[in-house]
């Protein structure tokens, strides 16, 4: 188990990182995700004993990594890392994988044992004698992840390992991954800036920000349900409103007051509270003015649509209903519902797909 306990870490006088408090547990895959310049590799950095705090404790296994230079080694042992960039020396992909091996004095028979083991594991069989620094990046990323897993670290680190390649060598690394912690129970801790790369692959979340872990989450709450309006900001909810608690009706639903609109939620905020509205654009139906959707007991609105922007085999449509609300639609739907700009529709949700956070939070 992997314990950060108020870890601060600071350069020429500006703290990147300030208190960052949490846990990794044994077998688990942590993903780190959190804006540009918010501290992931920092904080991978100093677990990985490449870097010492300024404040703070970390501990494996109970153990303070930074205590002292014997115990640092032995924890440092049992630690694989990978970073952002294919880092291969200029010698064969063998040579390359037992590094870490010739160090611990492994015998040269067992060596090339687990080399070719390792090679496997990566989909690289028989590429003992390539030079490493012919392959491609995603085949230099695969003989790295091999070089740290041929130690059978209990920890692996992984920093943005898949920042720099194509699509389907991030396939191949994710996959891989997955297998790792599956047939050999390896702690997996690693930093995205792909927040979809972070769902599929993490059974926990961390997001960074403001040199802290502003939440801790399975993936399903850290992306429907978000602590507070900057959060929900960074991962993805682009309809942020906000309004007044009006009035709550039975079953948790709270009325509340979004300029002259009234919006049904639900809610534990009590009456006179100042709260955000988050709803994510896939949570909304738009149909054409007259053939709109039934909705009982949810939120019906009429609007406008502003624009229509193609985003990927999706369009985002954007709709001012006295406040603007994002839509995401197959371009298939927006066809057959004829939408297009400046058209009157209709747009609908239920109380349930509407997360209220404190307007105070930030």
């Amino acid at each position: 188990m992997i314990e950060l306990d108020g870890v601060s870490k600071e350069f020429d006088g500006k703290r990147v990182l300030n208190g960052v408090t949490g846990r990794v547990e044994d077998g688990e895959i942590f993903a780190v995700i959190g804006p540009s310049g918010a501290g992931k590799s920092t904080l991978l950095r100093l677990v990985g004993l490449l870097d010492t705090p300024t404040a703070g404790t970390i501990r494996i296994n109970g153990i303070d990594i930074h205590a002292g230079k014997e115990q640092s080694l032995r924890i440092r042992r049992t630690i694989g890392m990978v970073f952002q960039k294919p880092a291969v020396f200029n010698t064969t992909v063998a040579e390359n994988i037992a590094i870490g091996l010739g160090f611990r004095g492994v015998e040269r028979r067992t060596i090339m044992k687990k080399v070719r083991g390792a090679l496997d594991m990566v989909g690289l069989a028989g590429y003992e004698e390539r030079r490493a620094r012919t392959l491609s990046g995603g085949e230099m990323q695969r003989v790295a992840l091999a070089r740290a897993m041929v130690i059978e670290p209990e920890i692996l680190l992984m920093d943005e390992p898949t920042a720099n390649l194509d699509p389907v060598s991030v396939e191949k690394i994710e996959e891989l991954v997955i297998r790792i912690n599956r047939e050999l129970g390896t702690t997996i801790l690693f930093s995205t800036h792909d927040m979809y790369q972070g769902q599929r692959l993490a059974h926990r979340i961390a997001v960074l920000m403001n040199g802290r872990f502003a939440q801790v989450g399975t993936p399903r709450e850290v992306f429907t349900l978000p602590a507070t309006r900057d959060l929900a900001r960074f991962v993805g909810i682009e309809n942020i409103l906000e309004g007044v608690v009006m009035g709550r009706e039975d079953g948790g639903i709270a009325s509340i007051d979004v300029g002259s609109t009234r919006v049904r939620a639900r809610s534990s905020f009590g009456p006179g509270e100042k709260v955000a509205l988050c709803i994510r654009p896939e949570d909304m139906q738009i149909a054409p003015a007259g053939r709109g959707v039934g909705n009982p007991g949810g939120n019906t609105l009429q609007g406008t649509i502003i624009s229509i922007v193609p985003r990927g085999p999706f369009s985002r449509v954007t709709v001012d209903c006295g406040f603007m609300l994002s839509s995401i639609l197959s371009w298939k739907k927006v066809d057959n519902l004829e939408l297009q700009e400046g058209g009157l529709v209709v747009v609908s949700f239920v109380p349930e797909s509407v997360h209220v956070v404190s307007a105070g939070e930030s």
